[in-house]
């Protein structure tokens, strides 16, 4: 309950919006074959360090998608390609047949086409805040999101604590006393007597909206685990429940000194950041050049409808969080934390290639991801003001991969 820290926001305000307008909409729009498939890498190698606990749980496999129930809207489009016209193969035989008639030499030397294809990565890497997977690498595969959900699956101990430990400690802007228990790795901070001094001295907004932003994610973690559990196998058939016991385990003021509270405050900030974010990309998306192509149009604009409905919701919420106070600063200054804050996030994304189980790198990936493109569309403002409205964007462009993302982040 409360009021939020650098909000003007309260607990049951955020509670009462969600529960009543926005949650039974995201709900509905995860269901729909554009935001149910999501294309991923899971093997790539983790960059940090020899991956040494790959989780042999049945329960952590993630079962890809077989090519022949992707709709072929979403498997034939480029990623950046949303309508009809732009997969519309006709059209590029056209332009094909054209070039050839052309009088023009438009052939490339091998290595000109590899520097184009490096200044194209170089340009679109500029404002992601996330390590991109290559949706061409043979090892990406479509997997729909509704057959494998987010729940605990046995995976825990040294190997996953690995990846938060390395996320808080090398990656996280943090005040400087934060007890986080269950870990392994951690040094002892005493014994169960002692205190946890909390405090932001020398931390700037920024800063401290970045540790939010990551410990709101763990939370919206361990929540999903807690209340998806495994909670018995009997006879080969696994039952899932809420497991409270665990939940009070990671948030009971008691069991986590004092802690937990303000975890669960920092899911609700991450709430509001991802909320701000789906009222800003609005204007992209109510372009008639915008159009949520799987190859059924009738699902297509259905779909659409309810994206913009969820959009015209997400405005009327009268406490956003100000993202205009981030980044305030001299411009210098505000330019060089703004680059930090994106380095730090993207590192961060490169290490959920290290979590050693399927599932929870399928999860954490997409929800990684979906932050990454809120702070992208936040920080993009004048340029999605400026978008022309019945052509392809230059300025700012999403793509299905950041679009799925995100909608299935905020639904998270």
């Amino acid at each position: 309950t409360g009021v939020l820290d650098d909000c003007l926001c309260d607990i049951e305000s955020i509670d009462d919006f969600n529960t009543f307008k926005i949650f039974p909409k995201i709900q509905k729009l995860q269901e729909r074959d554009y935001f149910r498939y999501y294309k991923v890498n899971l093997k790539r190698p983790c960059p940090f360090w020899a991956d040494d606990g790959h989780c042999s749980i049945k329960d952590c496999h993630v079962e890809p998608c077989p090519e022949s129930k992707i709709p072929v809207g979403i498997k034939a489009g480029s990623s950046n390609k949303y309508s009809k016209a732009a997969n519309n193969s006709k059209e590029l035989e056209d332009c094909e047949q054209a070039n050839k008639l052309g009088a023009v030499n438009s052939t490339l030397s091998n290595q000109s086409k590899e520097a184009f294809i490096d200044w194209a990565r170089y340009d679109d890497s500029q404002d992601h805040f996330c390590e991109l997977d290559d949706e061409r690498s043979p090892d990406a595969q479509y997997v729909d999101l509704l057959l494998n959900p987010e729940r605990y699956t046995g995976y825990k101990g040294p190997s996953a604590w690995r990846v938060w430990n390395s996320i808080y400690e090398e990656n996280c802007f943090k005040p400087r006393s934060v007890y986080r228990p269950l870990n392994p790795l951690a040094p002892s901070r005493g014994g169960l007597g002692s205190v946890c001094l909390f405090s932001w001295t020398g931390l700037c907004l920024e800063k401290r909206v970045f540790y939010k932003l990551i410990s709101g994610l763990h939370a919206s973690i361990n929540l999903h685990l807690c209340a998806n559990y495994l909670l018995e196998e009997t006879w080969g058939k696994p039952r899932w429940g809420p497991n409270v016991k665990e939940f009070t385990r990671r948030f009971d003021p008691a069991e986590t000194k004092g802690e937990g509270p303000r975890r669960l405050k920092n899911l609700y900030f991450l709430y509001l950041i991802e909320l701000r974010a789906l009222s800003k990309v609005a204007p992209y998306f109510e372009r008639a050049v915008v159009d949520l192509y799987t190859g059924n149009g009738h699902e297509d604009a259905e779909s659409k409808a309810l994206l913009l409905d969820i959009f015209r919701d997400t405005k009327s919420f009268h406490m956003h969080f100000d993202e205009k106070s981030m980044f305030a600063g001299d411009k210098k200054g505000a330019k060089s934390l703004k680059e930090e804050f994106r380095l730090h996030f993207k590192n961060i994304s490169r290490i959920m290639d290290c979590v050693g189980c399927d599932k929870c790198r399928l999860w954490g990936k997409l929800q990684t991801q979906g932050l990454g493109t809120a702070l992208k569309i936040l920080f993009s403002e004048k340029e999605i003001q400026s978008l022309p409205e019945n052509s392809p964007s230059k300025g700012f462009q999403l793509t299905r991969q950041e679009i799925v993302a995100l909608v299935n982040a905020f639904g998270r």
